[in-house]
Formats: structure tokens, C-alpha cells, sequence
């Protein structure tokens, strides 16, 4: 149909020629989306234009504004009309019979009508009333009518929406907020609002009344292309139902999806989702952006009183290598090179969860832009990376999603495409299979305590789902693709062998608990041999609890976790003939040894720094290899205090250490003396690493007395607060008596933080205990740590004593 067509229908100003006109183009196949809803719109222009002219005749001061959607011009088949008679307070009598002689037409054809009937300043009164109204106006159109009237209104709602801006601004925020939480969240309802759901209609306009306040805008990138999907969307479920509904329940999703030409409803809602991620995210930043400008705005006079009228200079605090802090945001350092650090995102990602701070809009899209493909497997770094990332709880959620909006999560997790945004049509799950994912990393991350191996926990949370974009039983596909991608990311044969089997057997305990017989020995030895190990068992049984809280109210209860843990139980018994004695220490090196008998000659700390690299890939030129890490080995004469003064050291030089090893070393024949062996994989925080000489003159001050580690590490952490951010589960010690005959076994699994290696030696020095070996790890944000302690005699600790250590750490943790 075409505008001649439309004009010659709606020549009768009446309902019948209207009513035709609109029916031949609600009707027409050819026509659908933007296209028809901008035709809709000038069809009823010219119809209440034919109306106003009828019944203003004569009359002045006079004009018909379309507000809200109609005032954009976008008309759903089922959508209000959102009308101002506005008028310049002349003759009232005429202006109501003029109003009858519009609105009762509407009427007549069964069409929803939002109409007021105002003059300029009753307008600007109202709406800086009533919020919603103000909203409205700022998309008023003229229709037909006094046109200087019309621009009148239009240039002061606009003046005053942005003088009141810093007022109406957070009050707009809190009612979205309000709203959210009403409604929900758009991106993973089965049965979502279009409109008012989180990421809705409602949100994307209100995106256009933040930027009409020049405040602040949103990020425009897919913004207009997700509101014309949820617009047409709509558009299909008015046609398909009859009625003016924004509500996409399960039974009209089939014929919505045939409406707009898709596969079926699964894909329909797979691309209402995106589109609400889209505009949820566009919001993100841009509440974010609002908050900062009025932060600014009201500290900036006070700045300049302090700086006699200078600028003040945005202060940025480092993070990690290349990301520092700046405004409450997590941005690029100056010297970051995101197209030569192929870990960079996950870094940044990982340090702005970690301290529970969003990623910078600007810091994404520039890393995006020029992202490196990781080498396979990936370097340690990353590894480390991701598991920090997943395993920092609450803020990983909008991190996450900071990455996945420019298409960095499927860039390091290709198979991640296949869950993104689908759907799971089943009323025990209320998230999306992406999101169930992440809300399983968060949940397991409040586990981590629990289990030897928190990095397998946190990427099993994360990929034991993965299979549901394949055709089958999603948890054989799952096996399939984890190990793929566990070897991608760089685990060993054996984690990945764990990981594809804790994919496979997520399900496992949790559907045998509650519908299989425990009593039955047969029930049991068949947990038993698909799991395998009790360190495997470990892992599932906190891994069922974490995939339970993730997927919904109904999937857990106290009776459900009873059941699984006396299953657990009793398939421990059968795995516990397997508990390790303690770990053979290796044979020294012939650098080792070295070490060795320089200390032992000189009676001082040796030390060596060693660079550790991944070899360069394709990519990369033979002098630019990817880096691990350092190793650092220290060989010490054997006395007390040797712990904590290395870990009090590493830490004053803002070292990270990854992993840790501390031993006594049997000396060739001959040499007479005790060496302790220290051999561990350190990482600067940022910044280049310390020379080897400096390293060691502190430790030597530092064994002698003469450096006080700890006031230097206090006034430290006094001068540079660090920030709360992740809330992580409390530190857990625990003694294992049976582990070894020659020593009791201290296991200490804690958040990792500077110096927290050095509060766990020293505070094991002023129990009176010697570390005879300690065996350190750090997985992602997570040290798992085991000490070997003696009594001063050489002896293992009694069991009150061990038990009395114990509490004693854990308090000096916990403090």
C-alpha cells in the first residue's frame, strides 16, 4: 500500500475510511516492521487531522500533540494513542467541544486512548509532577493544529528536563530499578514484558530521555537494531492475539515466531534476549556514566576552591599489569597493549571482579578491537586469569556480560555460542543456559573452602552445561567438548580427565540420592566406580550443590542436600582406602644443589630468578614467547623464621606467588649442614620484577632482624588501601592427622592476598612449630596450601595441640 493509497483510504475523516485503511495495512503481508509502524502512524496523522480540522474551524491557539510512542512515530497494531489537546487558554468551551469531537471517534473504534487536554504551563506543571508525563512530552509531535504552540512546548519541556536533569535523573534510575525488580530481567524470562521487563521497551526509551538531558549517552552500537527487534516482536503478538498485550506467554510464542518468518519459538526468544542484553547493558553504562558526571558535578566546585581555580587530575590506581582504577571504573593503564598481551582481558576482567568494580565501556571496546588469540593450550596466566575470574562471586556476573557484549567471551570460549542466550523451557530453571552457567561459578565459588582443587570446581561450574546446544543427552556432549576445551585452556591430561568426568556426572548424585536405594551396596559401588576418586567426589558433591542454587528456588531444600550428602558419605567409605601418604620429595637438581652449598659456605641466602615462557606461536615473533612467570629458588641455612621472612619479602615487592615449595634437602656426602630448598613460580602484580641482589639483601636483613617486614607491610597497606570488592568465603584450617607418620598436616584454604603467605609463617613461628615442607598453591583468586609441621623435637604434633594451632590460624586469618 502506498501513501497515495493511504490518503485516498483515510479521505473520510470518519471511523469507516480510517478503519479500512488501517485494517488493508495491518493486513498486508508485504509490509511489516519499521516500515508499517511509520505507515500506521501517518495514516492516523491524516485521519485526526481530517477530525481536528472539522471541528477547530475558526477556532486559534489551538494544536494536537501525538506524545509517547505515538509521538515517535511508532505504532503497533494494538499500541495507545497518546494525545494533547494543547491550547492557549482561550475559549474552554470550544477547546472541550473540539476535544469531544476527537476523542469520541477513537473511541468508537475500540482503540486505547491516552488523552489530556492542557495549556503550555499546565503541561510543564504536570510533568515536573509526574515523571512518566515528563517522559512523554519529550517525544511530543505536532499533529495538525497552531504549529508555534506545538514547538513552544517542545523547547521548554526540553530546557526543563535538562536543568532538572541532576534531580530527575536519579529518581528516573530508582523507579527502573524499582521496576526491574517487579518485572525482572527481560534477557531470561520465559514468559518476559516486553515493555516493562528489564532491557524492555521501557528501558530503551528511557535511554532516549538520558540523552536528551546531555548528561550522559548510551552506547549506541546495536541500541536502534534491539529496540525495532522487540518492537517488531511486538508487533507480531498484537496480530497474532487480537489485543493489545506486551506480554509473550508460552502458548502464543509458536505464532509469533511463524508471524515474523522463524524456525520456532526457541529462536524467537533467543532473539528477544539478545536484543534485552543489548539494551540492559546500554543501561549499565550508562546509569554508571550519569552517577559519575554527578559525582563530579558536585565535587568539582569544592576541587577547584582546593586547587585556587586549577583542574583536577583523574586519579588512577593500579590493579594488575596494564589495568588501574579510575573514577569507581576498571580502565587500560597508559602503556597497556592490548594488540602484544593476548591475556590482557582476562586480566582486567579478573581485576575488576576481584574488586567488585565494572569494566570500562571505553577499556572493553578497546580490547576487542585489538584482542590476540591466545596460544593452545593457553599460557598459565590465563588459566589463572579465568579461574580468578569465575571464582569472585557476585561481581563476575556484570563483568562477564561487559565481556560477552563485545564478543570477547566467545572469542577465548568458541563453544560458548551454542549456550548464549538459550533458552531452557522448563520451569525448575530461571536463567538462560549461559546465564545458569555463571550463576553456577557463583554459587561454587562460595565452595571453594570446601575442595582441594577450587580451579577444577570453578571451570567444571562454568562448562557442565556446555552440551545443551548439541543434539542428545547434554551431558555426554558436554564430556566431549570439555575436554577439548580444558586442553585448549591448558589443563593437564589428568584435570581434564577430572573435568570431562565431573561434566558427565554432574547429575549424578543428586538424581541417585533421591530416586535410587542407598542401602543397596550395589547403589553405592556404581557412584563409586563412574566417580572414581574422593578427590573427583569432593568436586561433584559441591559441584551438585552449586548447579542446585543456580538453577532455581525448587531444585534445592535441606532434605534434597541430606540425601546427597549421606550418598556421598557412603561412597567416600568405599574411595577411602585411597588417602596419599606424604608427597616423596624430588630429587634436587644439579642447580639445587648448587644453591645448596653456596648457602651452606657463605651461610647466607642464595638465590636464583629464572624467567619462564611459553614458546612463541605462529603469531609471534621467536624473541616475543608468552610469559608464565618466574622461578625463584632460594636455598637458606636451616633456622626459624624462614617462611615467613621469603613470603614478607615477595609481598614488599608486590609479588605474587603462584605456587610455593619448601623442603629440607639431603646435601651430597661430604657437606656437612641443613639447607632449606625453596623452589616457587612468583608474578609481579604490575610493573617490572625486582633485581635478584635487592631481593636478596632484604632477606638477608629480613632473617637477621634488621628489616621489619611487617611494619613495612603495614604502613603499606595503610598508605594504599585496598579496596573490599569481592566478599569471599572465610578462610578454612584444618588438621590431617592420618596424612603423613613423619609430620602433622596443617591445610590452610584462604582468599589469596598480599601477604598472606607471610601471616600464615609467621603466625605458624609463634605456635612453636617448624615447617618441615610446605606445598603452596595458588588457583586463580584461591590459596590451597598444606604445611608439614613438627614439634621442636622433630615429632608430629599431639592431636589437641595440632587442633589448638589450627583454631589459632584461622583466627589470625579471619582478624
Amino acid at each position: 500500500m502506498t501513501s497515495t493509497d493511504v490518503s485516498k483510504d483515510a479521505e473520510d475523516s470518519g471511523p469507516s475510511g480510517y478503519a479500512a485503511a488501517r485494517l488493508r495495512l495491518l493486513t498486508e503481508g508485504a509490509r511489516s516492521g519499521p516500515p508499517r509502524r511509520a505507515a500506521l502512524a501517518e495514516l492516523t496523522d491524516e485521519w485526526l487531522t481530517g477530525l481536528f480540522a472539522a471541528g477547530a474551524e475558526g477556532l486559534r491557539g489551538v494544536s494536537l500533540v501525538a506524545v509517547g510512542g505515538y509521538g515517535r512515530g511508532e505504532l503497533s497494531p494494538r499500541s495507545d494513542l497518546d494525545l494533547l489537546l494543547l491550547h492557549d487558554g482561550g475559549d474552554s468551551k470550544a477547546v472541550a467541544a473540539l476535544a469531544d469531537r476527537i476523542w469520541y471517534p477513537v473511541w468508537d473504534l475500540g482503540l486505547a486512548l491516552d488523552h489530556s487536554v492542557r495549556t503550555p504551563a499546565e503541561a510543564r506543571r504536570t510533568a515536573g509532577e509526574d515523571l512518566k508525563v515528563q517522559l512523554g512530552l519529550l517525544d511530543a509531535r505536532h499533529v495538525a493544529g497552531d504549529l508555534g504552540l506545538t514547538a513552544g512546548l517542545r523547547t521548554s519541556v526540553l530546557a526543563d528536563w535538562r536543568n532538572q536533569a541532576p534531580k530527575r535523573l536519579p529518581e528516573l534510575q530508582e523507579l527502573s530499578a524499582e521496576r526491574a525488580e517487579r518485572q525482572g530481567e527481560l534477557q531470561y524470562l520465559l514468559e518476559p514484558d516486553l515493555k516493562e521487563a528489564r532491557g524492555g521497551l521501557r528501558d530503551a526509551t528511557i535511554l532516549r530521555a538520558v540523552a536528551a538531558s546531555w548528561l550522559a549517552d548510551a552506547p549506541r552500537e546495536g541500541l536502534d537494531d534491539a529496540r525495532r527487534r522487540l518492537l517488531d516482536v511486538r508487533d507480531a503478538l498484537h496480530l497474532t492475539t487480537g489485543r493489545a498485550t506486551d506480554r509473550l506467554s508460552l502458548q502464543e510464542q509458536d505464532q509469533v515466531a511463524a508471524e515474523l518468518g522463524l524456525l520456532d519459538a526457541d529462536t524467537l526468544l533467543r532473539q528477544v534476549y539478545e536484543a534485552a542484553r543489548v539494551i540492559s547493558y546500554a543501561s549499565d553504562v550508562t546509569w554508571r556514566e550519569v552517577g559519575r558526571v554527578l559525582r563530579a558535578r558536585a565535587v568539582r566546585p569544592r576541587l577547584r576552591a582546593m586547587l585556587g581555580g586549577g583542574k583536577p587530575t583523574a586519579e588512577r590506581s593500579p590493579l594488575a599489569e596494564g589495568v588501574v582504577e579510575q573514577d569507581g571504573e576498571v580502565v587500560l593503564a597508559r602503556a597497556a597493549r592490548p594488540d602484544r598481551d593476548a591475556v590482557l582481558p582476562l586480566r582486567a576482567a579478573a581485576a575488576a571482579a576481584q574488586a567488585g568494580l565494572p569494566l570500562s565501556l571505553h577499556a572493553v571496546r578497546r580490547m576487542a578491537a585489538n584482542v590476540r588469540p591466545l596460544p593452545t593450550p593457553w599460557p598459565a596466566e590465563a588459566r589463572e586469569q579465568l579461574v580468578t575470574l569465575l571464582g569472585s562471586g557476585r561481581p563476575t556476573v556484570d563483568v562477564w556480560e561487559a565481556l560477552e557484549a563485545e564478543g570477547l567471551i566467545t572469542h577465548f570460549l568458541p563453544d560458548w555460542e551454542r549456550v548464549r542466550c538459550r533458552p531452557q523451557r522448563n520451569a525448575v530453571h530461571i536463567w538462560t543456559v549461559d546465564r545458569h552457567l555463571i550463576e553456577t561459578a557463583v554459587r561454587a565459588s562460595e565452595f571453594t573452602r570446601r575442595v582441594h582443587r577450587p580451579d577444577l570446581l570453578l571451570v567444571a561450574a562454568l562448562l557442565h552445561d556446555i552440551g545443551k546446544g548439541w543434539p542428545g543427552d547434554h551431558s555426554v556432549a558436554g564430556e566431549i567438548i570439555v575436554k577439548d576445551v580444558a586442553a585448549r585452556i591448558g589443563f593437564d591430561r589428568d584435570d581434564v580427565a577430572v573435568l570431562s568426568t565431573l561434566v558427565l556426572h554432574h547429575l549424578l548424585l543428586v538424581e541417585t540420592a533421591t530416586r535410587r536405594d542407598l542401602e543397596d551396596p550395589a547403589t553405592v559401588r556404581s557412584v563409586a566406580e563412574a566417580v572414581g576418586s574422593q578427590g573427583t567426589l569432593e568436586l561433584l558433591h559441591a559441584l551438585t550443590e552449586a548447579d542446585a542454587l543456580a538453577t532455581g528456588p525448587a531444585a534445592w531444600s535441606s532434605w534434597r542436600g541430606s540425601l546427597v550428602a549421606d550418598l556421598v558419605k557412603r561412597v567416600g567409605a568405599v574411595l577411602a582406602g585411597d588417602d596419599p601418604d606424604e608427597p616423596e620429595a624430588a630429587a634436587p637438581t644439579a642447580e639445587q644443589e648448587r644453591l645448596a652449598i653456596e648457602a651452606i659456605a657463605t651461610g647466607s641466602p642464595v638465590l636464583a630468578l629464572r624467567a619462564q615462557t611459553e614458546p612463541p606461536t605462529e603469531e609471534q615473533a621467536p624473541d616475543d614467547p608468552e610469559p608464565l612467570g618466574v622461578e625463584l629458588v632460594i636455598a637458606v641455612p636451616d633456622q626459624p623464621g624462614v617462611l615467613p621472612a621469603v613470603a614478607g619479602v615477595l609481598a614488599m615487592h608486590r609479588l605474587t606467588v603462584r605456587t610455593a615449595e619448601l623442603r629440607a634437602l639431603d646435601l651430597p656426602d661430604g657437606v656437612e649442614g641443613a639447607v632449606l630448598l625453596l623452589n616457587w613460580r612468583v608474578a609481579a602484580e604490575y610493573g617490572s620484577l625486582p633485581q635478584a641482589a635487592r631481593l636478596r639483601a632484604d632477606l638477608v636483613r629480613a632473617l637477621d632482624g634488621s628489616l621489619d617486614v611487617a611494619g613495612r607491610l603495614a604502613e603499606r597497606d595503610a598508605a594504599y588501601p585496598r579496596r573490599r570488592g569481592v566478599v569471599a568465603p572465610p578462610p578454612r584450617v584444618t588438621v590431617h592427622p592420618a596424612a603423613s607418620r613423619l609430620a602433622t598436616v596443617i591445610e590452610v584454604r584462604a582468599q589469596d592476598a598480599p601477604g598472606l603467605l607471610f601471616r600464615i609463617g609467621r603466625a605458624l613461628e609463634d605456635a612453636s612449630v617448624r615447617v618441615r615442607s610446605a606445598h603452596v598453591s595458588t588457583l586463580g583468586a584461591n590459596a590451597v596450601d598444606a604445611f608439614y609441621v613438627t614439634g621442636p623435637e622433630g615429632a608430629p604434633l599431639p592431636r589437641e595441640e595440632a587442633a589448638a594451632v589450627a583454631r589459632k590460624l584461622e583466627e589470625t586469618l579471619r582478624g
